[in-house]
């Protein structure tokens, strides 16, 4: 019985270790993939410096966009006015593109602090970086590092900017694949990296067990005219790992479907490109009208 009991001592220590390692590694494997984008971004800033612009070429691009909600992927991200702002840089060729995203609220929401055991106001924040590389007209890959640190410190954590802790909940990467069936079909896979911001399921023994979801969504343009168009969307999410995913509770499902109505607007001679979304997402049986606004 000793023996017995020692051996499973030891096989409980090795499953704690390796789980440590494997968790210390799927950070690593974060960071090392922001890292690279980084160096992506050098290397095409250092060969676009070798061809002095003399033409209508122009690197770099800021936008920003004036919206009644954000949403994203079937979440309600944030549920009142948000201002979304850009900062980025295309390849001469138009092929690579590295950038940053940004957004910040008018409004704020409860968010509960665990140290004083009350309901504080946090404003929506948000600073995320991207980069894409088009293989063809139809082919890209893109990654994101996410970075939605709303209430961070309002509930009484730390910020950590950089820091890729999954149990943090508030920075993650994810990696996706978008092919153009058609000019007006996008078929687009989205996999989060290892268990990045709670992409996790709790296992009986306490070991996290990474989710890596897939998020797969079709839009499709059904009319267009002149300065407006017409599009549906429907996407899902599952895991081949665990039950629980990023998007959902239980098992996979449907979690964004609706259309969106895009217009190009003339304010005296300024075009405004102007945007309705109606979503539904089924796995939380919620369903919200967001108006996107493109301010430049």
């Amino acid at each position: 019985m000793k023996t017995r009991s020692n051996h499973l001592v030891n096989q409980s220590v090795c499953k704690i270790c390796y789980s440590k390692y494997i968790g210390s590694f799927r950070s690593k494997l974060q960071r090392d993939v922001v890292f690279i984008l980084l160096l992506m971004l050098s290397f095409n800033m250092a060969s676009a410096q070798e061809d002095v612009a003399t033409d209508d070429y122009k690197p770099f691009s800021v936008g920003a966009h004036l919206k009644n909600m954000h949403l994203w992927h079937g979440f309600v991200v944030h549920p009142g006015a948000v201002l979304a702002t850009d900062l980025e840089y295309n390849s001469r060729n138009e092929k690579f593109t590295f950038g940053f995203w940004g957004g910040a609220s008018f409004s704020g929401t409860d968010i509960f602090n665990e140290n004083t055991g009350e309901n504080v106001s946090a404003y929506y924040k948000e600073f995320s970086i991207y980069t894409k590389y088009r293989f063809s007209e139809r082919f890209f890959v893109e990654a994101v590092s996410h970075n939605n640190y709303t209430g961070v410190e309002e509930r009484g954590d730390d910020l950590h900017y950089w820091s890729y802790d999954k149990t943090q909940g508030y920075n993650f990467v994810d990696v996706s694949f978008g092919y153009n069936v058609t000019p007006n079909t996008l078929l687009y896979l989205a996999t989060i990296v290892g268990g990045g911001s709670g992409d996790y399921e709790v296992e009986a023994d306490g070991v996290l067990k990474d989710s890596w979801t897939q998020y797969f969504e079709v839009s499709s343009v059904v009319w267009q005219n002149e300065n407006s168009n017409f599009s549906l969307f429907v996407g899902g999410a599952w895991s081949f790992f665990t039950d629980k995913t990023f998007y959902t509770e239980g098992a996979g499902n449907i979690v964004n479907v609706g259309a969106t109505f895009s217009k190009d607007l003339y304010v005296v001679k300024y075009k405004v490109p102007v945007s309705v979304t109606a979503m539904w997402n089924p796995e939380e049986e919620k369903t919200v009208l967001q108006l996107d606004i493109a301010l430049f």
